[in-house]
Parts: structure tokens; sequence; C-alpha cells
């Protein structure tokens, strides 16, 4: 027998799904892993059994020992086997799922759909869902005939649940949770998939897991997030999901240090919210997005998320109430000044784009001087001497055309620009 046989259906816990260690027989003569079955009777106080679902007569539990020495029987052939073979390295690294013989494969689908049958009935759904993601994990067949099989239905509507049973349930909760997790292990990326995720039922208790979720769970809802905006499908996902919810908890992620993934999904996904949704940019600005933004852009470190915060900046800022929440903010000016000529020829040409906005569009004294003693003003002089895209040169001698006068009154205002200034005048 090889190393890596299933072991056959009759050896798998009907709850469960695994190996039984202590096989036990109940009064309608099916026979389950005893810690599983103890949890049914006793924990869950259920009163039939849970593969046929016939009343018990009793809660006895005879001990089997007929197939507690045909498993033992069967995992010491098994071992023999696996000492005697003596694998090459690259077998033992291979995917458990491309080792699989077609039988096995088989064998796994089936016990696949027999949990979804399942699932909404039994009381033991964290153990089913974690099986369902441990089979689906990397096998593409596998997830293709999840999906095909009405999975993602049933496993929104456990969530759902999941999360009305929750109140202070911490075992429902948990089940809500490891829903996610399945659903973030799916590409999610077909029509069909993404309506029923954004349906009311399903998109609460994603949205509920970012709020108030542990580490993981954030970061799964987060992934089915970003697929849903990700894929293409359904037209506007955003219309059927509340657009404040959605700014208010990504602007939370962002503002929190604890995950790095987890502010960076954040931000992939409210660039797609504020470019698609109606009025999501005011709605932004009002729930203090451009402050968040300001704040994490003055720490920022990393390209990506540099570039990424600045085009935020610069959709917000198209809008009046984002020129404004910008002016006032005392960072902003140094913050979006801090990478010009220093991170990347895109974040260039976004931090000119936010400064011309904020400063042709609708100037205000202080944005003006802010320009002046933050180096923005001298940023702008420097730029007229490098290599830039044409529009970045054009607005860039537009601000200094329209505000040199003013600039030229500070102190601080390069004297050998005063005569260069002239020349554009």
């Amino acid at each position: 027998m090889a190393a890596m046989d299933e072991p056959p259906q009759l050896f798998l816990c009907p709850i469960s799904m695994e190996l039984m260690e202590d096989p036990v027989t109940v009064s309608t003569g099916v026979t389950y892993d005893r810690r599983s079955i103890e949890e049914w009777l006793f924990v869950y106080g259920r009163t039939t059994c849970p593969a046929t679902m016939q009343p018990l007569s009793n809660f006895d539990l005879t001990p089997n020992h007929t197939l507690k020495r045909v498993i033992s029987s069967w995992l010491d052939r098994g071992s023999s086997s696996s000492s005697s073979s003596s694998p090459s390295t690259s077998t033992l690294s291979s995917p458990i799922h491309e080792l699989a013989t077609p039988l096995s494969r088989a064998l796994e689908q089936e016990r696949l759909l027999a949990a979804l049958a399942e699932l909404e009935e039994t009381p033991f759904k964290v153990t089913k869902l974690k099986s369902m993601r441990a089979r689906m994990a990397g096998d593409v067949a596998m997830q293709g005939e999840f999906v095909a099989s009405g999975g993602v239905r049933v496993v929104g509507r456990v969530m759902a649940q999941a999360l009305a049973e929750s109140g202070g349930d911490f075992s429902a909760f948990a089940a809500c949770e490891e829903a996610a997790a399945v659903l973030a292990a799916l590409p999610l990326s077909d029509e069909a998939s993404v309506r029923v995720v954004l349906a009311p039922e399903c998109i609460r208790p994603v949205m509920a897991l970012l709020q108030r979720g542990g580490a993981e769970a954030r970061l799964h809802a987060m992934d089915i997030l970003t697929k849903i905006s990700s894929s293409g499908s359904g037209g506007d996902w955003t219309a059927g999901v509340d657009i404040d919810d959605v700014i208010k908890s990504l602007l939370e992620l962002l503002s929190d240090e604890a995950s790095t993934r987890l502010s960076s999904r954040a931000l992939d996904v409210l660039l797609d919210v504020v470019e698609r949704a109606r009025g999501a940019r005011a709605k932004a600005v009002e729930v203090g997005a451009v402050h968040v933004l300001v704040e994490l852009l003055a720490d920022a470190d990393d390209r990506r998320v540099t570039e990424r915060v600045l085009l935020l900046l610069k959709r917000l800022c198209k809008c009046p109430e984002g020129r404004l929440a910008f002016a006032e903010h005392d960072l902003s000016v140094a913050a979006v000044a801090r990478t010009m000529l220093r991170v990347s020829e895109l974040s260039t040409q976004l931090a000119v784009k936010v400064l011309w906005l904020v400063s042709v569009v609708a100037p205000s004294e202080k944005v003006l001087e802010d320009m002046m003693l933050t180096g923005a003003v001298a940023k702008l002089l420097g730029l007229l001497h490098v290599e830039s895209s044409p529009s970045t040169k054009q607005k860039t001698v537009r601000m200094v055309r329209i505000h040199g006068v003013v600039w030229r009154q500070y102190a601080c205002f390069p004297t050998d620009f005063r005569d260069y200034l002239r020349l554009l005048d």
C-alpha cells in the first residue's frame, strides 16, 4: 500500500470526515468517532443520528472494536510501506493533489460535495468548512466543481446565518469567519459568483468581518472584496453595498498599522470605490479620507503605497470638499511635496497634479504659503530644468506663472530663480 493512499470511506467519521481514532456505534447502527458524536449529543444536545437524522432510542455508544482493529491494521501497513519505499525528495515535496490517483481525487470530490450537502444542517460547521477549504487549497479543478455545485451560494447562506446567530456566541462567529475563508480561497471571477457574494445576505457578513473580525478574518474579508472589485463581472459592484460602511471600514484599516497587507488591499479597494461609486468622493472626504491619506503619505516609505495614496488624493481633490479638506490639513502640502523628484516619475506627476488642483483650480493663501515654506515651490522650479512629461511641465509652468509674484515676496524664495521667473512672466 502506497503511503499516500486515501483511507476508505468506511474509516472516516461521518461528522468530521477524519480518520476515526475511537469508533463507536449508536442505536441506529451508524459508527462515528467518539469525540465527534459525544460533542453532537452532549455539547449540542442533539437527539438524532447525524447521518440519518433518525431519532436515537438511547444515547449508548458501543465501541466498534472490529473496525478499530481494521483501521489500526491499515495504518500499520501504510507505515510499513512508507518506511520501505524510501521516496525521493521531489516526491515528498510535491503537492498532494498532484500525487493523488484518479480514484482518490474522485473520493475527495465526493467528500467535498457530501460536506456541502450537509453544511447547512450540521452544527459542526467550522469543522466542515475547514475540511472544504483544505480540499480545495491550490486545486483549481476542485474549486471549479465547488462553484458549479452551488457552493458559493450555500457558504453565503451559512455565513449569513452564522452572523445572525452570533450575538455573544463565539462558535457561531467562528463559523462566519471560516465561511469567509472558504470564499476567499475561490477565484470569485465569474459573474454568477459575484452576484451571490454581493447579495445583501452575503455582503453584510463580509463587511461585519471587515469591521470586527479577527486579523485573519479581516484579511479574508478584504480578499473577497479585492477579488470582487477586480473581477470585472456584474457591472458596478458598489451599487448593492452601503458605501458609507465600506469607506469607513477601509479607512479604519488604512489607519491600523498592524497589517501592511491589509492596508495595501484596502488602498486598492478604496481606489476602485472612489472611481466607481456615485458620490463616493464626497462621502470619503466627509468621513475623513483626506486626513487619513495625508497621514499615511507622510510616513510612507514604499513606492507603490506612495503612488496609490497620491492617486487617491488626486481623485478626492477633484471635488471642492476634497480641496478644502486638503487645504485645512497642516501636513498636506509638505507630505505631497516630499514625494516630488524623490520616489518615482509617476509620484512626481501625481504630486504636481494634486498641487495644481489645490493651487490653481481653487487657490488659498494657506496653500500658497505652505507650498513656499515646505519646499514645494523650490521643487517645482527644479522640475523646470529636468526631463518630465509635457503635461507635468505645462502644469508646473502655469503654477509658477500664476503665483510667482506671491512667492517672490518670501525671503526664502531661491535668489537664483528670481531672474528665471521674470523670463516666464
